[in-house]
Order: structure tokens, then C-alpha cells, then sequence
């Protein structure tokens, strides 16, 4: 009776259940770094493709049930006991880990670019979490929408797994097809802004609302678009439609990469996969930055570098494109058409800022 009297008594090292949250959160914040930069585990053992998403997608399905299990703990009252508290860290915290380490199961061999969704897939998971239990240790007992929110989160991360591309040539269209909806957003973006033609008028309007019973110059106000450096002059306008040009080169390029991969593309040539998709990558950002240039005040210069960087970008892609599997006719292919169209908006534009370099 004795005995088991001591066993019944509360362990007095666990912290308080809050601050056991607290900690847990921590540690799952510690991880995430590792996952970013962690290598694939080494083994002998012939990859078995089919084993590795069965895990995962159980892994997945653990972490969900021990979100749900720590969200209905602690979105009521009493809370639990230190002891409770302590074996549900324990079980989240085996939850997380137990991904984490069937992430690391996956090999590069089987390619880099579905391996960074896997990555990200597991990131999600492991900071969602760290997410939740941060938002029950601020705001426990407390079944509100702000405890909801990463909870959903945790959940959908969770829900995602199974949607993950199973092979690398899937995991290329996969990134390729954000891409292309990427520039093409930027490329609508820019359009939109030559259309409009100040695409400041929205504030010019405003100022005036909000001064003309004040009679305020407008010139003393900060960043007010009636100075000339808020509208295109005639040799922006002039700039812009080469850029323009450019940018709707750089969607049929990726559209036409897209298209070769889900044609020709062969799933065990992952490398030649991987490499399409990573210099394929660089296109997107390199679009935003010519787009961001084109916004008075103009720099032309600014432009022309901006422009240069993209046709390199864009020529070297399409280079890799024109040596890898998915052009098995390079010769007769869409390529050389594409870079003479990019070679024609970079002359241009190096025409029309000729001047800027020479000054």
C-alpha cells in the first residue's frame, strides 16, 4: 500500500503543464533548422518507393491525431495534471520526430526536386505545430478562433502529404506549373500598370480629396505623385514596351519547358530533371525584378541590368532545356526561335539606354 502510494504522488521536477508547452515549443523550433540543411540517411538497402509513402502518410496522420488530442486538452478547463501534460508533450514530440525521420529515409537519387517538396511538405508540419503549441501555452482554455487557426493549420499540413508528386518528373511539372503561373501573374501585373498609364492615379486622387480644404501645395507632401518622378515620361513608355516584350517571352519560354517535360520527360532521368527545374526557378524572381523596375521613378540603366540578368537566365535555361532528353530534336525544335525573340528584346533595350551607359 505503501508502494503504491509513492508511485500515485505527484513527480515533483515536471514543470507546470503551461510552461511544459513552453518547452515543447522550443524544441520543435530547434528542429527546424536541421530538416532545412539535413542529408538523406545512408543505406544499402534498394529504395522501396511504395514503403516510403506509407510511412509518410502515416507519420502524417499521427501528427494530426496528437494536434487534435493536445488542442481539445487544453482548450478547457480544468487543464491537465504536469503528469498529463508530460505525456501528451511526449507523444506530439514523437509525432514530429517520427516524420522527420521518414523524410530523412528519402534519397537524392530519386531526385532533388521532389525531395525539397518532401522537405517542405515536413517544414510545414514541424512549424505548424510549433505554431499550436505556442498559441495553447498563450491562450489556454480557451476554444476560440485564434487556438483554431494553427490548429487548421497543423491539419492541412498534415492533409497534404498524400498530394505530394510521387515521382520526380511529377515533382518537376509540379514546380514548373507554379512558375508559369508566377510570370504570369508578373506579366499581367506590368500590363495592367501600362493600361492605366499612372498607376499612382488611385493616390493622386486621394491627396487631392484630402487637401482641397486645407490648401495644402501638393508638392510639399511626401512622395505625392504630382512630381515628375511619379509618372512615365515618353522614353519610359518607350522602355517599357520592349520589357514587356521580355516578360512575355519569359512566359512561353517556361510554358514551352512545361510542356517539353510533360511530353518527353522520362522519370528515371531525374538530374536532367533537376537541372531543368533549378535554373527554371531562377525565371520567376528575375521576371519581378524587371517588373519592379518599370515603376517611376525609371532608372534605364537599372532596366537594362535587370534585363540582361533575365535573358541570361532565360538563355541558360533554355540551353539546358535544348540538351537534355525532353528536346529530342533540338535541332528542329522552338528554341532558337524563342532565344532570337529574347536576343531582339535585350537589343532593344540596350538601344533605347544606350545613352545612360555612355553618360
Amino acid at each position: 500500500m505503501e508502494s503504491a502510494a509513492v508511485s500515485a504522488a505527484p513527480d515533483p521536477t515536471l514543470g507546470p503543464p503551461l510552461e511544459q508547452l513552453r518547452h515543447l515549443a522550443g524544441e520543435l523550433r530547434q528542429l527546424l533548422p536541421g530538416v532545412r540543411v539535413g542529408e538523406a540517411q545512408e543505406t544499402t538497402k534498394e529504395f522501396d518507393r511504395e514503403a516510403f509513402w506509407r510511412r509518410l502518410n502515416e507519420a502524417a496522420v499521427t501528427v494530426s491525431r496528437e494536434a487534435t488530442t493536445l488542442t481539445v486538452a487544453f482548450s478547457r478547463l480544468p487543464l491537465p495534471s504536469p503528469q498529463e501534460t508530460q505525456r501528451f508533450c511526449e507523444q506530439v514530440r514523437a509525432a514530429i520526430k517520427a516524420i522527420i525521420a521518414v523524410y530523412y529515409l528519402f534519397p537524392k537519387d530519386q531526385g532533388i526536386t521532389l525531395r525539397k517538396l518532401v522537405r517542405s511538405a515536413t517544414l510545414d508540419i514541424v512549424d505548424d505545430m510549433a505554431q499550436l503549441v505556442e498559441a495553447l501555452y498563450n491562450s489556454p482554455a480557451q476554444s476560440n478562433p485564434e487556438n483554431l487557426i494553427p490548429y487548421n493549420s497543423v491539419w492541412d499540413a498534415c492533409q497534404h502529404i498524400p498530394q505530394i508528386p510521387k515521382d520526380n518528373k511529377a515533382a518537376a511539372l509540379s514546380v514548373l506549373t507554379k512558375s508559369v503561373d508566377l510570370v504570369k501573374d508578373a506579366h499581367e501585373e506590368m500590363e495592367q500598370a501600362v493600361e492605366e498609364c499612372d498607376p499612382y492615379c488611385g493616390l493622386l486622387n486621394d491627396i487631392e480629396e484630402d487637401t482641397s480644404d486645407n490648401h495644402v501645395d501638393e508638392e510639399d507632401i511626401l512622395g505625392c505623385p504630382n512630381n515628375r518622378d511619379s509618372y512615365w515620361s515618353e522614353g519610359d513608355q518607350e522602355l517599357i514596351i520592349p520589357c514587356l516584350a521580355l516578360a512575355r517571352a519569359s512566359k512561353a519560354c517556361l510554358k514551352k519547358i512545361r510542356l517539353s517535360v510533360a511530353e518527353n520527360g522520362k522519370k528515371d532521368q531525374v538530374a536532367q530533371l533537376d537541372d531543368i527545374v533549378d535554373i527554371s526557378d531562377e525565371i520567376s524572381p528575375s521576371v519581378d525584378d524587371l517588373a519592379l523596375s518599370i515603376y517611376p521613378p525609371v532608372c534605364p540603366l537599372t532596366v537594362r541590368i535587370n534585363s540582361a540578368k533575365l535573358v541570361s537566365v532565360l538563355k541558360k535555361a533554355l540551353e539546358i532545356t535544348k540538351a537534355s532528353h525532353v528536346t529530342p530534336q533540338p535541332e528542329d525544335s522552338w528554341i532558337p526561335l524563342l532565344i532570337n525573340a529574347v536576343d531582339h528584346c535585350m537589343n532593344r533595350i540596350k538601344e533605347l539606354t544606350q545613352n545612360e551607359v555612355e553618360s
